[in-house]
């Protein structure tokens, strides 16, 4: 049934947990937001046949096909969705681009600087004739880190003296759990520091609306040689009794910074940190009042406002759920919570809504590549024992 809206037709490029995650935003998006276009998963591309087709039976694409330069000369796909691993962003936003599609890239934008740059100029270029791109820090869009964000800007903790940024995971802290792609540096670009610390990085300067200046860090290797996978699913795999591997990355990284507005950050990312499945905290202290937030609690926002009486004084616990919060009316009654894939529906809310508008999606290729300037930094400082790297 047509809904009499201009079709935004899409194509997608891999499959696996990141396109999982991406074409269930695709389809639910337009059941629960009133869309100025209206999505079609017209195809899917992948390196296997056999597989692709099943991606694309399971996740309700029109066709899969085999190669994604199939998908640029199609004149019913407008948006490409980049799912891939690192090491192809580049060759495939950038083609994407030149072929007058839009791009939806997911996160960190490159493997390095300078592919992070070609990809930022050629969205520069692009938007010239109306072609936008959007990176996936896809983080932004859970409503408790929205209303951070608006807490922040409407003044409510006043100058912000303090960032503490954390993303702890251990999916990879026994030795036994097997190679995956991520733990190469040739198709990840780094470990711990791009996978999950690139996402505090966006949201600390996101949040408090200011940039890092510098920074000083280290980076660990805690397990060198893994058991090659077997097979694989999402984050975790079966290992091959026989092979190894050689793991190319780090596996935790923790840094220092300075904030454009004077404060003082701390950041810590890593996938060896026991009990914590996927704990991204962010605490933010100004001179009146403080915001605290854990993904692992992600409804939830505390909010202290110094100005409070002293006998009462104290963390407000919101439960980021009403009508009036970010994205709130749209889904359940007020109270029942949503979940990781709810973010990346809003990010296909907000990039839809952009489009249509005729504005420039954010985070924009700039943006990440901002965020790829902070983590070169960081690698630069770690090779150099620690030492301040300026990013200004």
């Amino acid at each position: 049934m047509s809904s009499g809206k201009s079709e935004l037709g899409v194509g997608m490029v891999g499959y696996a947990f990141m396109g999982a995650a991406h074409s269930q935003a695709w389809r639910t998006a337009p059941r629960f937001f009133d869309l100025a276009l209206a999505p079609r998963m017209r195809a899917v591309a992948g390196r296997d046949k056999t597989a692709v087709r099943a991606a694309a039976d399971k996740l309700g694409w029109d066709e899969a096909v085999v190669g994604w330069q199939d998908l640029l000369g199609r004149d019913d796909i407008g948006l490409i969705d980049v799912c891939t691993p690192g090491d192809t962003h580049a060759e495939i936003a950038v083609a994407a681009l030149e072929a007058g599609k839009h791009v939806l890239c997911e996160k960190p934008l490159a493997n390095s600087v300078a592919e992070a740059e070609t990809m930022a100029a050629a969205a520069e270029a692009a938007a010239e004739r109306g072609v936008r791109a959007m990176v996936g820090f896809t983080y932004r869009r859970v409503p408790a880190i929205a209303l951070a964000r608006q807490l922040v800007e409407q003044g409510r903790i006043g100058q912000v003296r303090h960032v503490r940024a954390q993303y702890l995971q251990d999916w990879i802290a026994d030795p036994q759990a097997p190679m995956s792609w991520r733990l190469d540096k040739q198709k990840a670009g780094s470990g711990a520091l791009g996978d999950i610390g690139a996402h505090v990085v966006d949201l600390a300067q996101y949040v408090t609306g200011e940039s890092l200046t510098g920074v000083s860090g280290l980076l660990e290797t805690f397990v060198h040689e893994r058991p090659e996978a077997s097979s694989s699913s999402g984050l975790s795999g079966v290992a091959d009794g026989g092979r190894t591997g050689k793991v190319t990355v780090d596996d935790a990284a923790v840094f220092l910074g300075r904030m454009s507005g004077g404060g003082l950050a701390t950041f810590e990312a890593t996938r060896f940190a026991w009990g914590r499945k996927n704990a991204i905290r962010l605490e933010i202290n100004g001179s009146k009042g403080s915001l605290a937030f854990d993904f692992e609690d992600m409804n939830l926002l505390h909010f202290f406002d110094a100005a409070d009486d002293a006998a009462t004084a104290g963390f407000r616990r919101i439960v980021v759920t009403e009508p009036e919060h970010p994205y709130g009316g749209a889904w359940w009654p007020p109270g029942h919570g949503l979940g990781y894939e709810h973010a990346f529906t809003h990010q296909v809310v907000d990039l839809i809504g952009d489009l249509a508008a005729g504005r420039q999606p954010t985070p924009s290729f700039s943006d990440g590549l901002a965020v790829q300037r902070v983590l070169d930094a960081v690698e630069r400082s770690a090779a150099g024992g620690g030492g301040w790297v300026s990013l200004v």
